[in-house]
C-alpha cells in the first residue's frame, strides 16, 4: 500500500509542476495589465517652494526685485509650477504687504510709553491695493480663534491689533494669500497647493477653499503639509473628516502628491485614507530637501560642488525612472556662510542641476518622459482581473508545497490541501493579508526551489561516469542551460509576486511587500540545509543520525572564527538589503557610473558575487568537484535579489527585468573571469606545485 502510494506521490509531483505553470500563465495577464498601467502619463511637474523664495528674499538689499528674478530663472529652468502654503502673518511680512510690531515695538513706533500688560501684535498694511483682500483674510482666520482684533493706523496706513503674542500670531494658518496666487498666475506659473490640519476642519469653508483654488486660480493639485492631512484630527472625528476631504477633492477634480517615504521621518497621519476615497486619484512626489539643497552652498572646492550637483541631477532621474515619480519638489534656504562673511542660498547651483546636457532635465526627457503637469496611473482594474488571482494564489500553494516536499516528500498532497484550504480560510478574513503572506511565502519557495532543483541535478550528473569526459562545447552549453533554468524558476515566484500583489496602492506604497529581509536571508538557510542533510537521499534515520553526529562534533578554534565570519557578513548582507543601507563613497561613485552607463543599474549581488559564484560552483560540479555545491548555496544571494527586484512594486516592472537580465549577463562574465583564473590556477598547480615538495 505504501509503495502504491510513493508512486502515486512520484506522478503527484509532476501534476503540481504543471499546475504551478498553467496557474503562471494565467497570472500573466494580470502583470501585463501592471506593465500597461505603469506606462501611462509619463510627464514629470518640477515645483518650487514660494515660501523659501521668500525666506532667502529676507537676506537681500530688494526682496521684491529678488524674488521677481528668480521667478524668471524658474521659467528659465523650466519649473512651471509654485507650491503655496496656507499663509501666515510672517509669510505676508516677507512678501512686503504688512509690517509687523509687538506691543514694546508698536509703543516706540507711536513715541509714547508702552503698557506694561499689553503683549499684543501690531499689523501695519503696507499696500492699499490689497488691504482689504488681507483683511478678508486675517479677520475670519483669528475670529475663528476668539481672538479679539481691533483697527489701528499709522500715518495714514491703516492696520489692526491682535490680542495675541507677536510669535504665536505670526505662526496661526489662514487661507492661501489670494495676491500672491493672483500674481504668480498672471506671471504664468502653475500653482500646487500645500494644506495642512492645523486649523479645525469645516467642510463647508473647505469646500469654499477648494472652489476659489480651482476656478480662479487653476490649482489641479495638493501636497500635505506637516504630518497629517486637512481633516485628520477633530476631536475624534478624524475619519468621517478625511472622508469629506476626499470627497471634495475628488470634486473639485484635484490630485494628491503622496510624498516618498524616504523623505519624511514619520508617515503623514490620514494620507492613506485619504487615497482610498479619491479612488487613488494620486501620484508620487519626490522631494530635495533644504538639507539636500544646503550641501551645495558649502565651502568647499568647485569641483566637489559640481559633483554635488550631478549627484542631484541622477537622483531626480533615478527617481522618476526607477520609482514611479511625477513629481519633483525642490526646497531651498538661506544659509550664514562665515567663511564668505554672508549669507548664502542654493538656488544656482540647484538650478544648475536642472539644466545642461547632464541636468535633470534632458536626462529624464532622454529616458521617455516629458515635462508637463503631474497625473495619477490610470487606477480601473477590468472586473476580470478578479477572476485571474485565485491562479495566482493556487499557484502559489503549489509552488509551496513543493518546497517542502523537498524535505518531506510523502507529505506533498496533505500539504497542498492544506495549503489551499487555509488559503481559502484566510481569504474570508483578509484577503489582502493572505496575499502578503502568499508573496513573501512563494518569493522564498521559488529562490530555495531553484537551488534545491540545481543541487539534485548536479548531484545526479555527477553520478554520471562521462561527467568528466563530457565535451567542451557540451559542457558549456549544459552549464547555461542549468543557469538559465535556475533564473526561470526563481522568476516563477516574480511572476506570482507581481500577480498577487497587482493593487495601485502597491505602486504608490500605501502598501509594501512584507518581509524584504526574510527573502533575502531564508533561502541561504533553506538550501543550506538542504545540502547539509537532505540533498544525498538518505533516510530520516540517517539524516537524524547525521544532524546529531554534527551537533555533537568538537568544535575547533578555525570553526568559531568561520562563525563569527559568517555572522559578520550575514549582518552586514542584511543591512544592504532594502532601503536602509548605507554605501560608501566609492560605491556610490561605482553605482553612478553603471547607472550612467547602462541607463539601469544591476544590482552588485548579482552580477558581482551571487550569479557569478552560481556558475563557477556548476562548472567546477561538472568538473567532479562536489563540495563546490556550497558556492552554489552562497549563489542562492544573486537568485534572491533578482527576485528581491520584482518586490519593489513602485519600480516599473520594465525597469526590473531590464536589471535582472543585465545581473545575470554580466554575472556571466564575470564567471567566465573566474572560471578562467581556476583553470590557471590549478594547471600550474598541476605543473610546478610539486617544486614546493621538493
Amino acid at each position: 500500500m505504501f509503495e502504491i502510494y510513493k508512486a502515486w506521490n512520484r506522478k503527484f509531483v509532476v501534476i503540481l509542476w504543471g499546475l504551478v505553470i498553467v496557474c503562471m500563465l494565467a497570472s500573466l495577464p494580470l502583470v501585463f495589465e501592471r506593465n500597461k498601467m505603469e506606462a501611462q502619463f509619463k510627464d514629470v511637474e518640477f515645483v518650487m517652494d514660494y515660501r523659501d523664495l521668500l525666506d532667502i528674499s529676507v537676506y537681500h538689499t530688494n526682496p521684491g526685485k529678488f524674488v521677481d528674478e528668480q521667478l524668471e530663472q524658474l521659467k528659465r529652468a523650466q519649473v512651471p509650477s509654485l507650491a503655496v502654503y496656507e499663509s501666515t502673518l510672517t509669510e505676508l511680512a516677507e512678501s512686503r504687504r504688512v509690517e509687523l510690531y509687538s506691543s514694546h515695538e508698536a509703543a516706540a513706533l507711536l513715541q509714547k510709553p508702552g503698557l506694561p500688560n499689553e503683549n499684543f501684535t501690531y499689523v501695519l498694511f503696507t499696500e492699499p491695493t490689497s488691504q482689504e483682500q488681507l483683511l478678508n483674510l486675517i479677520l475670519p482666520a483669528f475670529k475663528k480663534l476668539n481672538v479679539p482684533v481691533h483697527e489701528w493706523s499709522y500715518n495714514s496706513n491703516k492696520g489692526l491689533i491682535i490680542e495675541m503674542q507677536l510669535d504665536e500670531a505670526s505662526m496661526k494658518p489662514m487661507d492661501p494669500d489670494p495676491v500672491t496666487l493672483q500674481m504668480l498666475k498672471d506671471k504664468g506659473f502653475n500653482i500646487v497647493i500645500r494644506l495642512s490640519n492645523r486649523r479645525e476642519f469645516v467642510a463647508t469653508e473647505m469646500d469654499q477653499l477648494l472652489t476659489t483654488l480651482t476656478t480662479s486660480y487653476g490649482v489641479k493639485s495638493m501636497i500635505v503639509d506637516g504630518d497629517a492631512a486637512p481633516g485628520f484630527m477633530n476631536e475624534g472625528r478624524s475619519s468621517e473628516n478625511i472622508v469629506e476631504m476626499g470627497n471634495l477633492m475628488t470634486k473639485h477634480h484635484m490630485g494628491l502628491a503622496i510624498i516618498e517615504p524616504l523623505n519624511l521621518k514619520s508617515a503623514q497621519r490620514g494620507v492613506t485614507t485619504l487615497a482610498k476615497q479619491m479612488d487613488y486619484n494620486v501620484f508620487r512626489l519626490h522631494s530635495i530637501s533644504e538639507l539636500d539643497a544646503d550641501k551645495l552652498t558649502e565651502n568647499i572646492p568647485e569641483k566637489d560642488i559640481e559633483v554635488r550637483i550631478r549627484a542631484i541631477a541622477d537622483r531626480v532621474s533615478l527617481a522618476v525612472k526607477d520609482r514611479n515619480v511625477r513629481m519633483v519638489l525642490l526646497n531651498a534656504k538661506p544659509s550664514k556662510n562665515p567663511g564668505k562673511a554672508t549669507f548664502t542660498d542654493p538656488l544656482k547651483p540647484l538650478f544648475e542641476s536642472l539644466m545642461g546636457e547632464e541636468g535633470a532635465l534632458n536626462q529624464i526627457q532622454n529616458n521617455g518622459f516629458s515635462l508637463g503637469d503631474a497625473h495619477s496611473l490610470d487606477y480601473h482594474p477590468a472586473s476580470w482581473q478578479k477572476k485571474f488571482k485565485p491562479f495566482a494564489i493556487v499557484g502559489s500553494v503549489a509552488l509551496i508545497a513543493l518546497l517542502i516536499a523537498a524535505f518531506l516528500p510523502y507529505l506533498l498532497l496533505p500539504i497542498f490541501a492544506v495549503g489551499l484550504l487555509g488559503s481559502a480560510a484566510l481569504s474570508v478574513l483578509s484577503l489582502s493579508v493572505l496575499q502578503q503572506v502568499l508573496a513573501l511565502g512563494v518569493g522564498i519557495c521559488a529562490v530555495s526551489l531553484a537551488i534545491i532543483t540545481l543541487i539534485k541535478t548536479l548531484r545526479k550528473q555527477s553520478a554520471k561516469p562521462a561527467a568528466e569526459t563530457t565535451s567542451f562545447s557540451s559542457r558549456h552549453a549544459r552549464i547555461a542551460f542549468l543557469y538559465i533554468r535556475t533564473a526561470v524558476i526563481s522568476l516563477l515566484g516574480a511572476i506570482f509576486i507581481v500577480s498577487l500583489l497587482n493593487n495601485i496602492t502597491y505602486n504608490l506604497v500605501i502598501q509594501q511587500f512584507k518581509g524584504v529581509n526574510i527573502l533575502a536571508f531564508a533561502p541561504l538557510l533553506v538550501t543550506g540545509l538542504y545540502l547539509l542533510l537532505f540533498s544525498e537521499r538518505m533516510s530520516y534515520k540517517q539524516i537524524t543520525m547525521k544532524a546529531k553526529r554534527i551537533l555533537n562534533s568538537s568544535v575547533s578554534v578555525i570553526w568559531i572564527v568561520v562563525a563569527v565570519l559568517f555572522v559578520g557578513i550575514s549582518l552586514y548582507y542584511l543591512s544592504r538589503t532594502g532601503n536602509e543601507g548605507t554605501a560608501s563613497p566609492f560605491e556610490l561613485m561605482f553605482r553612478s557610473f553603471l547607472e550612467n552607463t547602462l541607463k539601469v543599474r544591476p544590482r552588485t549581488k548579482e552580477f558581482l558575487i551571487g550569479n557569478p559564484l552560481l556558475i563557477l560552483g556548476i562548472y567546477l560540479c561538472f568538473k567532479g568537484r562536489l563540495n563546490a555545491l556550497y558556492l552554489i548555496v552562497i549563489g542562492v544571494i544573486g537568485q534572491a535579489s533578482l527576485i528581491g527586484s520584482f518586490t519593489h512594486l513602485h519600480t516599473p516592472l520594465l525597469i526590473s527585468m531590464i536589471r535582472g537580465i543585465y545581473g545575470m549577463v554580466i554575472g556571466a562574465f564575470i564567471a567566465l573571469l573566474l572560471i578562467g583564473i581556476w583553470e590557471l590556477c590549478t594547471r600550474s598547480w598541476k605543473r610546478w606545485g610539486h617544486l614546493l615538495n621538493a
